[in-house]
Formats: structure tokens, sequence, C-alpha cells
């Protein structure tokens, strides 16, 4: 699949719309407090090393959750993607109140170049993309880009990744490592998984699909001691997601199976009669992620978002496998 065609792929399934124009008078960034003697700072991406000389106060987020990253960070954006199509700021419910101004909110798919150097930035974050390298090469003739780290698939930059990314870039790497810390600390709590599978699909448009190791959501499963289903990885060919037709749906079939219903209504799922003829199904061990909030949050794969799934999507597993 071309990187195109998969950065696409990965708008629609995470419900993301491409988000053009921009809301109220952009804010400016937070300069890093005391973080001036931290510069210059250099940071290993795909497309090579890339140094920031000094203290960034005029920040765009582009890539995936790099606005969550930078808010936790303490750092407001002027501009920013909302890939999830929250409206407003571009951020989740998480990450209410980090704004004092909110953002101008640029293009997802569709990013206008133009748009973004009109707000005169003196960093740009693309931490999680299609890894399109001429989009690289175009950002970086604006400010200094920072890209995802090596060997990743697109989209696939982990929340560990972005984290640690973005705070050297912004001369935070301590308070990165305690974001990181603090998640970990939740994950390890909440880690009670360990000897169950658990397959993570979704449904969109009609069609069955599911995610496989490199996305965000199977991490996160991992991270709770899951393991993955090995026939469901195979199918995987450089992409964070593969297509299941519905004679397939057995490949959804695990000691838990937790759907996303993408863009519609959790109903449809419900009523399946394949989806809940698998075994999971029939065992009460499905679990739709009804609730828009905790399925963005699970989709978001920051520290912020990551902290609010685990609060509110580990007892719905619990749940489910004690039936």
């Amino acid at each position: 699949m071309k990187r195109a065609a998969i950065g696409l792929l990965t708008a629609i399934l995470t419900a993301s719309l491409a988000a053009c124009g921009s809301s109220s008078t952009p804010a400016t960034s937070d300069a890093p407090s005391g973080a001036g003697s931290a510069f210059p700072v250099t940071v290993d991406t795909a497309f090579g090393q890339v140094t920031v000389e000094k203290a960034p106060t005029r920040v765009v987020a582009l890539g995936w959750s790099d606005a969550e990253t930078a808010l936790a960070l303490g750092v407001q954006p002027i501009g920013a993607s909302d890939w999830l199509a929250f409206g407003g700021e571009g951020v989740g419910p998480w990450a209410k109140g980090l704004y004092e101004k909110a953002p101008t909110i640029l293009g997802t798919q569709e990013l206008s170049f133009e748009a973004v150097a009109a707000l005169q930035p003196d960093l740009i974050l693309n931490t999680r993309s299609n890894l399109d390298q001429k989009t690289h090469e175009t950002l970086a003739k604006i400010a200094p880009t920072i890209a995802a780290p090596k060997d990743v698939i697109p989209y696939g930059t982990t929340w560990r990744q972005q984290t640690e990314l973005v705070s050297k870039a912004l001369g935070k790497p301590d308070k990165g490592k305690e974001l990181i810390a603090g998640v970990e600390k939740e994950f390890k709590d909440a880690a009670a998984f360990s000897g169950k599978t658990a397959v993570v699909g979704a449904f969109f448009g009609g069609k069955y699909g599911a995610y496989v190791p490199g996305d965000s959501r199977v991490d996160f499963m991992k991270e709770l001691g899951f393991g993955t289903k090995k026939d469901v990885d195979s199918l995987a060919k450089g992409s964070f997601y593969v297509d299941i037709s519905t004679e397939q749906l057995a490949l959804l079939d695990s000691d838990l199976t937790v759907m996303f219903p993408i863009g519609g209504d959790a109903a449809v799922l419900k009523a399946d009669p394949v989806l809940n003829g698998i075994p999971s199904a029939k065992a009460g061990h499905l679990v739709i992620l009804e609730d828009k909030a905790l399925s963005d949050a699970f989709s978001s794969g920051s520290t912020l978002g990551t902290s609010y799934a685990i609060k509110n999507a580990v007892p719905l597993f619990t749940a489910a496998l004690q039936k």
C-alpha cells in the first residue's frame, strides 16, 4: 500500500476528518521554563538529525497527538492538526484547560503549507505521520521539523517515542521522562492480563478489520499483558491494519475481543449475528467501545489519552473476562 493510501486509511479508521481552516487568533507557545541552557539540541529522526538552536516559542504540532504531547510538557502550540476531529481546540477532553488560547487548526491529509508558514513557527512537530519525505522536506524549509523516529511504520510512533522526541526538541527531557514513568506505572498497576490474548478490531463502512502490532491500540493491549494472535499479525504487510471479510470473522475470536465502531452506531455490531457468533462474543468476552471519548483516548496514543484509557477501559476488560 502506498504511503498516501496508508495515511488516508488511518484517518478514516480513526474517524478523523481532514480539518482545514482555522480557529481563533493563534496563541504563543510557552517557552520552556529554564530551558535556555538545554539548547542547542539535536534530535535523530527518520529523515536525519534535526538541530533546534534555541528554546522554541512558536510551535506548530502537525503529527498525530503531537499537540497533546506538547501540552503535557507545558507548551501550547500556536497551530495544530485535529486528527480525531475533536473540534474546538483539537484535543481530547483529557487535555481540557491546557490551552490558554485556542490554536489555529490546520489540515491533516490536506495540509496547507502556506497556512503553516503563515504562523511563522520556529519548530514543527510531525512525529507521528505518514512518513512522506516530500512533505517533510517542504516543512523543513519553513522551520526545523521533528519527524518520526527511524524504523517505524507510517503512524507507528509509540507514545514513548513521541514523548521522547517532543520533550527533547522542547528542551524538556526530564519532564518527558517523568511523563513516561507515570504512564508506565499506570500500566504496571493495571497489567493483570498475562497469559490472555486480545484482538482489537474495527468496523467501518460495513467492513471489518483488525489492528496489528505497531498500532497504538494493539501496543496498549500488550502493555496490559495481553498477547496477540499470530494468524492476525501474519496478515500485516507493513501497515497498522488489515481487512477481514465477513467469512474470516473467526479471526477476531480471542480471549478478549475489542471492537471500535468507527463513525457508526455500536448497535450495528451488537446486532450482527456473525460477529456475535464467534466464541469470545458468546462467552461475553466481546467489548464494543461505544463511548467516543474512550475510543478516541484509546486511539490517541498520547500520554494524556493513554492514561485516560487505562483508567476507563481496563475495568471494561476485567468485567468482560470475568463473565
